[in-house]
């Protein structure tokens, strides 16, 4: 078992991948699905090692297979194992039918879901889910619906083998419904639809293992996404020099805080900081400037009471951070028409999306940072359509309006035109709440005053994020806020 590797395939290259180590290195199908079975097998025994009586459900085809070397297995190794099987096992071929015979040559009986009267074992302390693979295409519905109504119920956690049943491999999109994992063990590739939609809500904890397939088995297929992980963040996150200043690290301008709203650009601001950033100023609302200086001392805030104020301070900055909670009045309107003209590098959240949407136009030196919501407008269609692909949306925002576009939410996406999007893994409910797309600017806008180039900045920024919002709810997750996070970054960006 690995830990999870930076490249996420569709379900076909994972299928290509699969046929290229059968057919192209002599790896025998059943020996591949033998190797799933106890990989399946050693995490579960490891995440779950009081669990002594265990109920694995197979359903039809390879995950089936998997199912029933985990039964094999499991018995072998001591755990009273019983099994259920959606479809008669005789009907099984190829390599499912090799492995259901290797489970009944070893003494297994798998009684048939009809004969259970459509329940599970109450006094099942383990779970596993070998119902239904990958390649799912329509909803689950009739028995083995039924059978993951049943698994949702019970009160046992449930292992999902490969990927939990009813989730859509490519898009996470739930199809009629889908098994509730605690942890799903993965194989051959990591499957898109494992981060996307509602896959991390459902797969729970996901493991991975390769199978021991060599990687030139998977160096000929397109890689979906690419995973932001540790080793991207140390390369854009050097040791810096023993003889630097603060000239060296750029100087962030954020620009907003209408009348009311002077927490956002706050935040933004110390976020900057915290990120790194040498100098940081706030252009805000004239009722706002003397508080925030007075709270934070190392921002320096000017009193901007019309937009003719603004091209001084943006001459003096390398990076501007603009939105937060700027509102649209016609103060901000007027704002907007400034920063609309700077060639900085820039990044834009809130309600400068907003009117970003109302008037678009392409940057390439910007940084767009929508939630769902805000992305709809942009790409002019409703959230909940936005969500059933949202590949295909970060990809739009970033085409349509040039420079790099970030798609907040469970699964963040980062992309830039003509390149594979990037995913974070990190981050967790409690992040859902006020403030935290202000400090995601803030953190990405102090990246790019340290250098980095936009599509850099943005991914390392979502994965600094999303990584302090884990170390902000080590006590908990409800109840985290905004400013949790700011003062969990300094850790978090000081990783060499």
């Amino acid at each position: 078992m690995s830990s999870l590797p930076e490249q996420i395939y569709t379900v076909e290259s994972v299928r290509a991948i699969d046929r290229a180590a059968i057919d192209g290195e002599g790896i025998p199908g059943y020996t591949l699905m033998s190797r799933a079975g106890e990989a399946t097998l050693r995490a579960a025994r490891k995440r779950f090692g009081g669990a002594r009586r265990w109920q694995v459900i197979c359903g039809a085809g390879n995950n089936a297979g998997d199912g029933y070397v985990v039964a094999r297995l499991a018995a072998a190794g001591g755990i009273a194992t019983s099994v259920v099987a959606m479809t008669d096992p005789a009907a099984l071929t190829a390599d499912a039918a090799t492995a259901h015979r290797d489970f009944a040559v070893a003494g297994g009986v798998a009684r048939l879901w009809a004969d259970t009267g459509g329940s599970l074992d109450p006094e099942a302390d383990l779970l596993v889910d070998a119902l239904l693979g990958s390649g799912l295409e329509r909803d689950v519905e009739g028995a083995f619906g039924d059978a993951v109504a049943a698994m949702n119920a019970h009160p046992a956690p449930v292992v999902a083998v490969d990927i939990p049943t009813g989730l859509h491999g490519d898009n996470g999109a739930v199809m009629g419904c889908a098994v509730e994992a605690a942890m799903t063990v993965t194989f051959v590739g990591l499957k898109a639809g494992l981060f996307l939609g509602a896959g991390p809500a459902v797969c729970g904890e996901v493991r991975y293992d390769g199978l021991g397939i060599p990687e030139r088995c998977r160096s000929g297929q397109p890689v979906a996404l690419r995973r932001i992980g540790s080793a991207f963040l140390d390369r854009m996150l050097p040791r810096r020099p023993r003889d630097a200043h603060k000239g060296r690290f750029g100087h962030v301008l954020v620009v907003g805080g209408g009348e009311g709203m002077p927490g956002a650009v706050r935040l933004c601001g110390e976020a900057a900081l915290r990120a790194g950033a040498g100098l940081v100023s706030i252009a805000t609302h004239p009722g706002h400037a003397a508080a925030i200086a007075a709270a934070r001392p190392e921002l320096m805030c000017h009193a901007v009471g019309d937009a003719g104020q603004l091209p001084r301070l943006i001459e003096k900055a390398d990076v501007l951070a603009f939105g937060p909670g700027l509102g649209q009045s016609t103060w901000a309107r007027d704002l907007y028409a400034e920063v609309e003209r700077s060639t900085l590098p820039s990044v834009w959240d809130a309600d400068a999306l907003n009117l970003l949407a109302a008037s678009p136009g392409e940057a390439v030196r910007r940084i767009i940072t929508p939630h769902p919501g805000e992305a709809g407008r942009l790409l002019g269609m409703s959230a909940a359509e936005l969500q059933r692909d949202r590949t295909a949306a970060v990809q739009a925002l970033a085409a349509r309006y040039g420079g790099t576009a970030v798609l907040k939410g469970a699964g963040t996406l980062v992309s830039s035109a003509g390149d594979t999007p990037s995913l974070c893994t990190h981050g967790n409910p409690g992040m859902a709440t006020a403030g935290m797309g202000d400090v995601l600017t803030g953190v990405i806008a102090g990246l790019l005053a340290q250098g980095l180039n936009p599509a850099d900045a943005a991914a390392a920024g979502v994965e600094l994020h999303a990584r302090a919002g884990d170390s902000a709810a080590v006590d908990g997750e409800r109840g985290l806020m905004a400013s949790d996070l700011i003062a969990a970054l300094r850790a978090i960006v000081n990783r060499q």
